[in-house]
């Protein structure tokens, strides 16, 4: 079989109306706008509406990347969709979107591993595609964070948002490629630590949805170790440098763990993508609306070589190296 690549074709993002800022929230929780942005660098993020559901947002996303990629719902016979804030228990929220956008071909189906959810996405879409298993993918990170906090506990509630990022991947032979496209993944889990970032509910254990619940200080100190390996560990796989990277899209959790990754691993700070102040922790959904901010504003361009990183719930962790 001829070798293949993932070459990433289009990128799109999608945020609520509705903004909430540090001000407002204060009024919310004992809190201030200089506390928050001291500890995380957030000043605003964005809330879905009542009829807004994780679908929606993924659709408008995925629109968006359709769209740049120059392509239509009958192109896609892939649709992964990364989110821990389903529409429903099932059926899938890939299967909404699928249903929506008009694609009637191919497979879709959501994928759960928290704020890393869209690396483990891409990953699995790369595989599908170099296999010769799919030829054009809609990998999406969409999530409704408003839903599951806990708005009375000031540690959690001031980080997340909603919002949802898309990408299209299409299969391309390493000669039509070029250097271009998805070099190199890594994925990792340890779920000796899962209870320092969970939600205490689900239909199983309690019958509930439940709310958030986080182990700060233990999540940022474990967050700036793995992040840091996975990156290391995804260029070492392809055989380039970390200073060979053009850029740096990591999961816009904190901007301290964004500094500390950074700091870590001697990486200038022009060179770190960060809109987590404008939108808070979305999960899934930060690494694509970062990708898709910086692609929008020039800042990436094709042919720059690109890091995507991220660590959740779970934990899981990882990084994945690519080349637009």
């Amino acid at each position: 079989m001829t070798e293949r690549r993932s070459v990433l074709t289009g990128v799109g993002a999608y945020l609520p109306a509705r903004v909430l800022t540090n001000a407002e929230l204060s009024k919310m929780v004992d809190t201030s706008d200089d506390w928050i942005v001291e500890r995380t660098g957030i000043r605003e993020r964005r809330i879905a509406a009542d009829n807004e559901k994780t679908s929606d947002l993924a659709i408008e996303a995925s629109k968006r990347a359709l769209t740049r990629a120059g392509l239509s719902a009958d192109d896609i016979d892939l649709i992964i969709v990364a989110t821990a804030t389903p529409d429903l228990t099932f059926p899938a929220t890939a299967a909404r979107v699928q249903a929506a956008l008009g694609v009637t071909r191919g497979a879709a189906f959501d994928m759960q591993a928290v704020c890393s959810g869209f690396i483990y996405a891409l990953t699995t879409a790369d595989n599908f595609l170099r296999l010769g298993q799919a030829e054009r993918a809609l990998v999406i990170g969409a999530e409704t964070f408003s839903r599951i906090l806990d708005w009375t506990d000031r540690g959690t509630c001031v980080l997340f948002g909603d919002g949802a990022g898309a990408i299209v991947l299409e299969a391309r032979s390493r000669e039509e490629a070029g250097d271009r496209g998805v070099l190199s993944t890594f994925l990792r889990s340890d779920g000796r630590d899962h209870d320092l970032l969970y939600v205490d509910g689900g239909p199983s254990q309690t019958k509930t949805v439940g709310h958030l619940r986080m182990e700060g200080r233990e999540v940022f100190k474990r967050a700036v170790e793995h992040i840091s390996g996975a990156m290391v560990e995804a260029c070492k796989r392809a055989d380039i440098p970390v200073a060979d990277v053009d850029w740096f899209v990591p999961h816009q959790a904190n901007q301290r763990i964004l500094n500390g990754v950074a700091k870590r691993l001697n990486i200038p700070a022009e060179k770190v993508i960060s809109t987590v102040a404008w939108h808070g922790n979305t999960s899934a959904a930060s690494v694509p609306l970062a990708l898709d901010a910086a692609v929008q504003d020039g800042r990436i361009k094709p042919g720059h070589l690109v890091l995507l990183e991220a660590m959740g719930g779970g934990l899981t962790w990882g990084a994945a190296l690519v080349r637009l």
